[in-house]
């Protein structure tokens, strides 16, 4: 169901400072954080073992993508796969608003999605969901939350990460937030929200409460569900880009970095 908070064009070392969780159940096929795609134009990003798309991914001409799902109780039959729709952004060459007006023009065709789009390189950040209301937005410079209703929803888990990524912005000033500190302090989180506090999305109170952490780890009717990457993606001024995750493979969890630079403007 995933989470995320981010910094976007507001601190004095960050362009974007992104964390971000992938939940899933625990027995999907996924592959780790690496260089992928054919072509010229690689994605940096993990995988998905089935259908092949990812939920997050960057490239090195300044591009970023990244979606969460809605939560709903119905599903499409035949629903073409969300995972896709970061790829197409990455791969093309439209602007983020041109490439979210028209995913939305086809938004009935996949199940609920929320898609965060950015180019570095003209700074420019757009939100698109395809669920209650449709709507396409720009993202403003500040910090901002997401998880599985819309854009800065004041779901519990999401207002605590929120605090959480500030406070730690905050006590480091102008300074490198340790990866460390961000993932122990922030990403695996378990405290569950009150439930009188909780979402109504549809699923029930105790699915809601199994899952209102910001780390979940939670037996459900569909099967062992949780939370299975943690990133952290930061982005410099000087257009240095590093990308953290933790993820579990198997059940052992493992950590890699990858680290490149934002290609300048062709002229």
């Amino acid at each position: 169901m995933c989470i995320a908070a981010w910094v976007w064009e507001a601190h004095p070392l960050y362009r974007l400072l992104l964390v971000f969780n992938r939940d899933e159940l625990h027995d999907r096929p996924t592959e780790p954080v690496e260089w992928w795609g054919d072509g010229g134009r690689k994605i940096l990003g993990g995988r998905d073992g089935l259908a092949g798309g990812t939920w997050l991914g960057c490239t090195r001409n300044g591009r970023i993508a990244f979606l969460t799902n809605v939560r709903e109780t119905c599903s499409l039959p035949v629903p073409k796969s969300r995972g896709d729709i970061p790829v197409k952004f990455l791969e093309g060459e439209m602007s983020p608003i041109e490439f979210a007006e028209e995913v939305v023009e086809q938004g009935d065709l996949y199940n609920g999605f929320n898609l965060v789009l950015a180019d570095l390189r003209s700074k420019s950040m757009v939100f698109a969901t395809n669920r209650g209301p449709v709507a396409i937005e720009l993202v403003s410079p500040g910090l901002h939350f997401l998880s599985n209703g819309s854009l800065d929803s004041p779901w519990p888990k999401c207002q605590r990460l929120g605090k959480g990524l500030e406070e730690l912005l905050d006590k480091h000033c102008a300074k490198e937030v340790p990866t460390n500190q961000v993932v122990e302090q922030l990403m695996r989180d378990t405290t569950k929200a009150n439930r009188g506090q909780l979402p109504d999305t549809g699923y029930g109170s105790d699915v809601e409460f199994e899952v209102s952490s910001i780390f979940v780890d939670a037996e459900l009717d569909m099967g062992h569900y949780r939370t299975r990457s943690i990133y952290v993606v930061a982005v410099r001024g000087n257009m240095s880009v590093s990308i953290f995750e933790e993820f579990l493979d198997g059940e052992s969890w493992k950590q890699m970095q990858v680290e490149y630079q934002i290609e300048e403007s062709e002229k």
